[in-house]
């Protein structure tokens, strides 16, 4: 197989992470035989310091000639402590989603077991949680129309939704869920917001069409509660734009780390993946970055250009490095290793390099307990 993939590294930790999933993608091409080309382009404050725009028209053009998009993150902490900036870091990602209008974001929640300790749930709550979050990604509120009034005392945010906007999400959602476990759950606020009853609507006129996977639904503030209380109940989640930002935020912690945690946007024209953490400036340059957020977001674009053998080969690697302690410093403050070992480690089981078993001597260690 031979496919186009455009690497927008961003700010921050972006290009770490970004070089070690890029690795692992070499791996996995070199083991079946496919072939993988890249082409770089400028997003966020890199952008902004290089051309002036968050998102130069060059970039859109890679993105679009490309099958898809691996991505880091944007932010810089000079843009977010300047309010009156008129350019934002922030604007390319929201800017490339329009541009390749990505209508869904797909989060998939996993936990591991030699992480549990990390979370603020216990153990017990956080056996057997697997689950996917489904979250609208141009419409609703942070898109709607905003207004505020010249004496600066009042504004307002519209949230509105069309039915085809909700459609179009939800039928991925349904497809998804009858490949899974077959139980799909909206959370919505249709006891006070119209928009919610539409959504609520439209997912029951759909519901016949997919007999097989039962749907029920919940308010926001209630799966809010119950991502805490009883994780395992959830299979695939569908919401709107808002909601799903605050509750796919709220069940990362279940992993332990945010940088466990990957997701992809698809819609009508070039997927992009990206890890869910954001630039983490504090640690650009020091090699200490969890890259296994933007690996397993690799590991969701193979499985995109339905390379499903090759990605259960890369989820399976970070399993191992799990399983072995061969963690960044984010799980383990002490025993550590550098972002660029996790990627060499996770590179090497997928070249067949590195036998099921091993001694953690027998490791180039390259980590350090003191920065």
């Amino acid at each position: 197989m031979e496919k186009k993939i455009a690497l927008l590294n961003g700010d921050g930790i972006g290009p770490e992470v970004t070089a070690q999933a890029r690795k692992v993608l070499d791996a996995v091409a070199a083991a079946y035989q496919h072939s993988f080309t890249y082409k770089e382009a400028l997003i966020g404050a890199a952008a902004i310091d290089a051309t002036g725009s968050a998102l130069p028209p060059e970039t859109i053009e890679v993105c679009l000639d490309s099958d898809a998009v691996l991505f880091g993150a944007v932010g810089h902490p000079k843009y977010d402590n300047d309010p009156a900036a008129k350019v934002r870091p922030e604007q390319g990602i929201l800017g490339i989603r329009k541009a390749l209008q990505l209508f869904a974001n797909i989060r998939p929640i996993t936990t591991y077991p030699s992480l549990q300790h990390l979370s603020p749930l216990k153990s017990k709550q956080l056996e057997d949680v697997d689950f996917v979050i489904f979250r609208e990604l141009t419409g609703g509120i942070y898109f709607g129309e905003k207004h505020t009034s010249e004496d600066g005392n009042y504004a307002s945010d519209t949230c509105s939704y069309s039915r085809m906007e909700i459609e179009r999400i939800a039928a991925l959602a349904f497809a998804y869920a009858q490949k899974r476990r077959k139980k799909l759950t909206l959370v919505d606020k249709a006891n006070v917001l119209d928009s919610s009853r539409l959504w609520r609507r439209v997912v029951q006129d759909m519901a016949p069409q997919f007999s097989d996977v039962a749907v029920d639904y919940m308010f926001v503030d209630n799966a809010a509660m119950q991502i805490i209380l009883n994780p395992k109940q959830f299979d695939v989640v569908l919401t709107e734009n808002m909601f799903g930002d605050i509750i796919s935020d709220e069940a990362s912690v279940l992993s332990g780390s945010l940088g466990m945690l990957p997701s992809a946007s698809v819609g009508n024209g070039t997927a992009l993946f990206e890890p869910i953490h954001g630039s983490y400036p504090q640690a650009a340059g020091k090699d200490i970055a969890n890259p296994t957020g933007s690996i397993l977001s690799a590991a969701m674009l193979l499985d995109h250009f339905g390379l499903n053998e090759e990605a259960a080969v890369v989820r399976a690697a970070v399993e191992w490095t799990l399983q072995n302690n061969f963690v960044t410093k984010d799980i383990d403050a002490v025993n550590f290793y550098f972002t660029s070992t996790i990627g060499d480690l996770i590179a090497d089981y997928i070249s067949g390099k590195i036998p099921g078993t091993v001694k953690q001597e027998n490791i180039e260690l390259r980590k350090s307990t003191i920065i």
